[in-house]
């Protein structure tokens, strides 16, 4: 990845199109935009777990109701079933529910399943560019970079899964952070990190580069302990507030809990 303008990612040019194996999309829909300044922003990052619950049950109905809950403006989703012939595309029913603008960066690709990360934006998604961060024969890993236009205000939003095993991690660390441009725009960086210990190596990398953020426990989602999911800012003081959004419905969705975060402009 070329860092540099915001034209480095791919931009979208035209209409939306029926969904490839081998194709990313930028979907977009007719939003409604705020008739005010976008700040202070809601950013959240969500693992879905495929839209199957707590209880088993495969809903990705509950899934848009917490999002309707957190009324976020814009959403990192992690593990989220993409179409195939083998099973819906979630993401496109929950841009459907929503109304926002939608970007797939896919990690597990074939004509039986497509799986990966996503962004929901109430504002334009104007380019992405999907990161590799696959590791050995480790399950394939990746990161989503888009560039969202809130009013005329640019925000660069990265969302991310991390690897299972600490060197998988580190190793993915590092190429995120060769990606940044934090002199571009506002950059949040936010996802489904995965690291179990509060000082991890790979997190320590993350906090010297963007400083600390709140980090409450947000899976397993019915009894929260440990703090798997995380958003970071650049510059750091435009961080507001980081909270776990618990609700019953939320408890129910999905195995992890959403982490949400106020940002001013």
């Amino acid at each position: 990845m070329t860092t540099g303008t915001l034209s480095h990612r791919e931009p979208d040019h035209s209409a939306p199109s029926a969904p490839h194996a081998d194709t990313e999309l930028v979907l977009t829909a007719d939003v409604p935009l705020r008739e005010r300044d976008p700040w202070p922003l809601t950013v959240a990052t969500y693992n879905i777990h495929g839209a199957v619950g707590t209880d088993g049950v495969f809903s990705p109905q509950r899934i848009a109701g917490v999002l309707k809950e957190i009324r976020a403006d814009v959403v990192a989703l992690q593990e989220v079933p993409l179409g195939g012939r083998s099973q819906p595309d979630v993401l496109a029913l929950l841009r459907e529910e929503t109304g926002f603008h939608a970007v797939e960066g896919p990690t597990l690709q074939s004509a039986e399943r497509r799986y990966g990360n996503a962004v929901l934006s109430r504002y334009p998604i104007l380019a992405k560019e999907s990161i590799d961060l696959s590791f050995g024969s480790r399950e394939p890993r990746g990161a989503l970079d888009a560039d969202i236009d809130c009013h005329g205000h640019m925000l660069r939003v990265i969302a991310t899964h991390l690897g299972l095993k600490p060197a998988e991690r580190r190793a993915q660390i590092k190429r995120l952070l060769q990606a940044f441009d934090t002199d571009q725009a506002p950059v949040i960086l936010m996802g489904d990190v995965n690291e179990w210990f509060m000082w991890g190596r790979a997190l320590r990398w993350l906090v010297s580069h963007f400083e600390a953020a709140p980090a409450p426990p947000t899976f397993p989602s019915r009894w929260p302990l440990l703090a798997l999911d995380r958003i970071w800012i650049s510059p750091r003081q435009r961080l507001l507030q980081v909270q776990v959004h618990r609700t019953a419905l939320a408890r129910v969705a999905s195995d992890h809990l959403p982490l949400v975060a106020h940002i001013d402009g």
